[in-house]
């Protein structure tokens, strides 16, 4: 695979700094551009971020002293300098998709891990191991767009990771019904550290904002066809959600209960979670987990501290499978929210969209 040289728009916040670490010496891609509001603008990167470094690493080498470009209004020059664009930008919706349609516009491909965006009917949302057949309406957005190269892609909301994959595989050929899923929030999803929202040390908060709607309604875009030239939701599995944020840094954790049409065995649920690749598996990508859901058999297994960090941060862990006197089962499971859930997630889907020949 040839290098590309790749930007991140939004780099001075958590998801951004995620980013840099993923890529510092990311086999494909190469950080040419750091962009982020027009405050930043024209520091280096370490003037611009100052004590706000979040992550357990040093800022990469390579990029801390990199002069951050405006991110509004340097897309032109960002353009001559990269072949697409991860975006993070803590914009509201309106502005994110204006943004976004721009360096698109421009013929630069942006891999999003914003929301704005989700739900545009031609837009794909992808976990690469579970719907990577989506990225083919990007034809379609492009005629929309009238470009030849630019377009958006976004990955799904980082909560879903932990739970969503886990029921996909089953519902083939057992039909997953109905869901209820109770979600268990790192502060890393809020942007947040101990240090700067010291208010969630021994605490749990019983509301995230956006957070059910999102979980209830992104998994059957996921599910959903292309018809068309748009993605049509699908109908099925039904969700309903409660999301809570608790005192954790990062790892986002659910409790899921599912009912099916045709109920499965425990033996034969585990062989699917077992057995189950991806296309992104298949292509053995760079960020690709080897083993996609992992089981552990211990009553007291997955632990977010213990397990959030499997295979980089970008493998599912699950446990505690067991029948249900109301549903046919419930089990946990656990995703590292920044890595699989967040950057690492747009990283997967960037790999994938080079590797079936979208960033040429």
């Amino acid at each position: 695979m040839k290098k590309f040289n790749v930007g991140i728009v939004g780099a001075t916040g958590m998801v951004g700094q995620r980013f840099m670490t993923i890529l510092e010496n990311h086999p494909w891609f190469d950080v040419k551009v750091l962009a982020a509001s027009a405050r930043s603008a024209g520091k280096t990167y370490t003037e611009a971020i100052g004590s706000k470094w979040a992550m357990d690493t040093p800022i990469p080498a390579s990029m801390a002293n990199m002069i951050i470009m405006d991110a509004d209004a340097d897309v032109e020059k960002i353009g001559e300098l990269v072949d697409f664009v991860f975006c993070a930008v803590n914009l509201d919706k309106e502005a994110t998709k204006a943004l976004e349609e721009r360096y698109a516009k421009a013929e630069i491909p942006v891999v999003s891990n914003n929301s704005a965006n989700r739900h545009t009917p031609d837009i794909p949302m992808v976990v690469p191991e579970l719907n990577p057949e989506h990225i083919k309406i990007i034809e379609a957005q492009r005629k929309r767009l009238g470009t030849k190269r630019g377009f958006i892609a976004v990955k799904s909301n980082c909560s879903l990771q932990s739970y969503v994959p886990a029921l996909f595989p089953l519902d083939k050929d057992y039909g997953v019904e109905d869901v209820l899923v109770c979600t268990y929030q790192a502060i890393s999803g809020a942007g947040k550290t101990f240090e700067t929202w010291p208010e969630m040390v021994d605490n749990v908060i019983p509301y995230i904002g956006g957070e059910e709607e999102k979980s209830e309604k992104e998994p059957l875009k996921i599910w959903g066809k292309i018809e068309d030239d748009v993605i049509v939701d699908a109908e099925k599995p039904h969700f309903t959600a409660q999301c809570l944020r608790v005192p954790a840094s990062n790892g986002h954790m659910a409790a899921v209960f599912v009912r099916f049409a045709s109920t499965p065995s425990k033996e034969e649920i585990l062989k699917a979670w077992k057995e189950f690749k991806g296309r992104a598996q298949e292509l053995e990508l760079p960020s690709a987990p080897k083993q996609f859901l992992n089981y552990f058999e211990e009553d007291n297994y997955p632990q977010t501290k213990l397990h959030r960090n499997l295979e980089n941060g970008m493998a599912i862990s699950i446990g505690r499978l067991r029948e249900d006197t109301q549903y046919d089962y419930k089990f946990v499971c656990l995703s590292h929210n920044t890595l699989r859930g967040a950057a690492g997630g747009a990283v997967l889907l960037a790999e994938l969209l080079c590797a079936e020949g979208y960033m040429d």
